[in-house]
């Protein structure tokens, strides 16, 4: 699933702009700026709201915190349903959970009723929306531009969010200075309405599926399994999640260093928060040259790095163009880090599972981002801004070093699901698609001398064989017969085996190749497919002399 760094990979010669040429990826793109220009508006809006009704540094964190917990929370239904349904629907009815959210705390606000309670609420609400739309709008990338475009498109959806944070916040600043919260809330909910409207014009082209869906229970669980047997998924997400807990001080806290620090008003905290996505758009724009030239490990170090050293100089700074220019920095880093984390998993998952790769990734995001916002909230509290944001700068170089145990892989191509639909196997048993357990058995003929090589892939073909769907995975070597090796397995039912058999890549068809390689003799390998607990299978039906159906019944009743 992955390779060694190639400077000359398609992903790094296309510029970052080439997705914009296919017509689809451009509107939506489009619509997705302003959406995201609505939000952190928004967001402006509700964190100097909180300031107003309170002053406690928890409490405008827990803004933040109340945004992008629900991404956490709903993240495993919500890649499901990316994976299980159409996309674009899942999408249309998310948008619309968060532009109901909109319009109701516009409302509330409007007629006065607004508390802390219900303004955390409510943006609770609206994150909810935008954690189901995450793993779909992020997923329907790879149908709207062509392979070699997705790491740049990927990048463009990154650019996206720190384009309208760039200015959004310096736009939400000024609205809530000259008409109050009430104004940013109402412009959010207006600015949902041009992504709804592209999506609802969108004429995907949707595959016919050629399995039934998985029920959502089981798509969970699916995709729960792939992530725990991809080794090279599992470290970017926990990578990931630290980089959140440890980065997230500075959108959790600028309300307050605007405040306390600055001596600001809203009007200089949206302009602080421009700052911090001008600096993102930057490292967005900059992550392809940084992943061909330093690979993605030096990379992420560089950036967590940077950002470490802005968030260092913001926390000592009392002037706001030194804390502006440390912001800078601390956005170009967090942007260009993030951005790394979500290609390497665009890239390690193939399309079947895509969505919940991504939404494992906007969870472990998301979670890192809110758990660090209460996290760092608490901090300031008991040892004051400045202090807090210290300290994180301080976890965020020293996240640098997880690299030494935990190295992001180097991916060179998105990991796509091989074009061979392989035919269904020869049966004479009546099987129902839940008929099961199915266990698989496979013999392999391998020389003696070569045994600790085979045992070596074997142990890679065990992590294929259990991501794609396969249960109680073992490998047995006969002791009379030390040629002989069997591998064995189980899949829950007919249809989950024809699901886990047609899932492999075509570098995990790649690495089962290999395995096969192994084998000796003319004979091919062997393979075994049996109904375990084949009660079911055994029917009053078949032709059976009389005596004998009689005597099977006195059986049963005794």
């Amino acid at each position: 699933m992955t390779a060694k760094p190639d400077a000359k990979t398609p992903a790094v010669r296309r510029s970052i702009f080439s997705p914009l040429g296919h017509p689809v990826f451009r509107r939506i793109w489009t619509a997705s700026v302003l959406s995201n220009l609505g939000l952190l508006i928004m967001g402006v809006g509700a964190a100097w709201a909180m300031t107003e009704m309170t002053s406690s540094p928890k409490m405008v964190a827990l803004v933040q915190a109340c945004l992008m917990f629900p991404v956490a929370l709903v993240s495993a239904p919500a890649g499901a349903a990316a994976d299980m349904f159409d996309r674009r629907l899942v999408g249309l009815v998310a948008l619309s959970i968060s532009f109901l959210g909109a319009c109701s705390l516009s409302l509330l606000a409007w007629f006065g009723a607004l508390s802390p309670t219900l303004l955390l609420v409510f943006c609770f609400l609206i994150g909810s929306g935008m954690a189901l739309f995450g793993p779909s709008w992020q997923a329907s990338v790879g149908e709207q531009v062509p392979a070699e475009d997705l790491p740049s498109a990927v990048a463009l959806n990154g650019i996206s969010y720190n384009l309208a944070r760039s200015f959004g916040p310096a736009i939400g600043g000024a609205i809530v200075a000259a008409l109050g919260a009430i104004a940013a809330f109402a412009t959010n909910a207006l600015f949902y309405i041009p992504l709804m409207a592209v999506l609802f014009l969108w004429k995907r082209k949707q595959e016919p599926a050629r399995l039934p869906p998985e029920r959502l229970a089981r798509a969970v669980v699916s995709g729960v399994r792939y992530i725990m047997f991809s080794p090279s998924i599992r470290i970017v997400l926990f990578r990931t999640m630290v980089t959140g807990v440890v980065g997230g001080s500075v959108s959790a806290l600028l309300p307050i260093v605007t405040r306390d620090l600055l001596g600001g008003d809203a009007r200089d905290f949206g302009v602080m928060l421009g700052a911090f996505g001008f600096g993102a758009v930057i490292g967005a724009l900059n992550v392809s040259n940084l992943r061909s030239l330093l690979g993605a490990e030096r990379a992420v170090r560089l950036c967590v790095v940077l950002m470490g050293a802005g968030v260092a100089a913001a926390s000592l700074s009392h002037s706001k163009l030194l804390t502006g220019a440390a912001l800078l920095f601390a956005g170009a880093g967090w942007t260009a880090s993030v951005t790394l984390f979500n290609v390497g998993i665009q890239l390690s998952a193939p399309r079947w599972v895509a969505g919940r790769a991504l939404a494992a990734f906007q969870a472990a995001i998301a979670g890192g981002i809110a758990f660090g916002a209460w996290m760092w909230g608490a901090t300031a509290s008991a040892l004051g801004v400045s202090n807090a944001l210290t300290l994180s700068s301080v976890g965020l170089v020293l996240s640098a070093l997880l690299g030494i145990w935990m190295r992001i892989p180097q991916v060179s191509g998105p990991n796509e699901l091989t074009s061979d639909w392989l035919e269904d196997p020869e049966m004479r048993l009546q099987l129902t698609p839940r008929s099961g357990p199915i266990v698989v058995e496979i013999e392999y003929r391998v020389d003696p001398k070569r045994a600790r090589l085979f045992y070596a892939v074997m142990q890679q073909i065990q992590h294929s064989r259990q991501r794609n769907g396969a249960y109680s995975w073992s490998i047995a070597r006969d002791i009379a017969d030390p040629e002989l090796w069997t591998e064995r397995y189980h899949c829950p039912t007919w249809l989950d085996y024809l699901r886990q058999r047609n899932r492999p890549t075509d570098s995990e068809r790649t690495l089962h190749a290999r395995a096969m390689e192994f084998h000796l003799g003319p004979e091919p390998v062997r393979i075994r497919r049996m109904l375990e607990r084949p009660v079911g299978s055994v029917r009053w039906k078949d032709e059976t002399p009389d005596h004998a159906v009689a005597e099977e019944a006195a059986i049963v009743r005794t």
